[in-house]
């Protein structure tokens, strides 16, 4: 339904994005992740033609969009990370506005604002103004913004950021909503690993805007089908006791917060011992420790060198 080929963005002889491909099938759910500054919005600013790039192709059912943008602005929905909202105006006044935009007006806009509003769940403060909405209510009418002319493509930008966990999950069941009963096709990002979990049928990871792994969930879960995730809780720890878990053979990421300690390592390395010693050494305490099966933020971690908030 919609690709984009060999993408790339530069700003002063900067590259913000490199020779980027994307693609999105009619009705899936697709994530893309990466660490801030990694070129995710820029990616979906050229996506949705709100900035040209400086090479490489976006179609939309063949047609080039760089050439024709109106034939994806039809269909687009986008759900800016920052907040586009008039805080003087109501829900109700605002979605006018934008529908407005849209060239809609009469019943036909009536009936999408209604729609929107009720999809979003806020029917009842239609007539409050927006700045008197909490960050989770004002993020929803961003949401419902963007669906006033029923677009088949969803694009959001971290919609989740900085709200409290109720409209977290309202906003989650609402995209899960649009894609699986209204098929509508979604392209997500976030900083929180489980949601993408939760709604992506498939994952994009990028990193200093490039396009470093792709595939379904298990597809990239078999990256570290080679290696072992060991957790540890410690009593104390230091820099200098993490750098030599890392000298360790075998040991590929280590990752430490707090009294926590998070070691990726060659599959069958037998690590306990070498870590009880060495921790010995350093006078620490291995209050307990367990082996896991690695998940996405494991891949993350390990194809990054961070982790996905970071």
């Amino acid at each position: 339904m919609l690709e984009a080929i060999h993408l790339s963005k530069s700003y002063k002889g900067k590259k913000a994005v490199q020779d980027v491909n994307i693609y999105l099938n009619s009705g899936e759910s697709v994530g893309l992740l990466g660490p801030n500054g990694a070129g995710k919005s820029t990616t979906i600013s050229m996506i949705s033609t709100l900035i040209k790039p400086t090479s490489g192709e976006i179609k939309l059912n063949g047609i080039n969009t760089i050439e024709r943008p109106g034939e994806i602005r039809k269909i687009l929905g986008v759900v800016p990370q920052e907040l586009a909202l008039y805080q003087e105006l109501s829900a109700y006044e605002n979605l006018k506005f934008f529908g407005s935009i849209y060239k809609m007006k009469g019943k036909e806009l009536e009936k999408s604002i209604d729609k929107a509003l009720e999809i979003v769940g806020l029917e009842d403060r239609q007539k409050d103004l927006v700045k008197t909405f909490s960050g989770g209510m004002k993020r929803r009418v961003n949401i419902a913004a963007a669906l006033l002319h029923r677009p088949k493509i969803l694009i959001l930008d971290e919609p989740t950021v900085g709200i409290d966990p109720q409209s977290r999950n309202h906003i989650l069941e609402t995209v899960r909503m649009l894609n699986e009963k209204k098929g509508t096709t979604i392209l997500y990002t976030s900083h929180y690993m489980e949601e993408v979990e939760q709604l992506c049928d498939r994952l994009y990871i990028m990193d200093h805007g490039e396009i470093i792994a792709a595939g379904t969930k298990a597809e990239l879960l078999s990256i570290l089908s080679t290696e072992d995730t060991i957790k540890l809780q410690l009593s104390r720890t230091d820099e200098t006791f993490i750098d030599h878990v890392k000298t360790i053979a075998g040991v590929r990421k280590v990752e430490a917060s707090h009294l926590q300690m998070k070691v990726i390592a060659k599959k069958g390395s037998n690590l306990i011992s070498e870590l009880v010693d060495l921790a010995n050494q350093h006078h620490i305490q291995i209050i307990n420790f367990h082996t896991e099966t690695p998940s996405l933020e494991d891949v993350f971690l390990h194809l990054t060198g961070r982790t996905l908030r970071n």
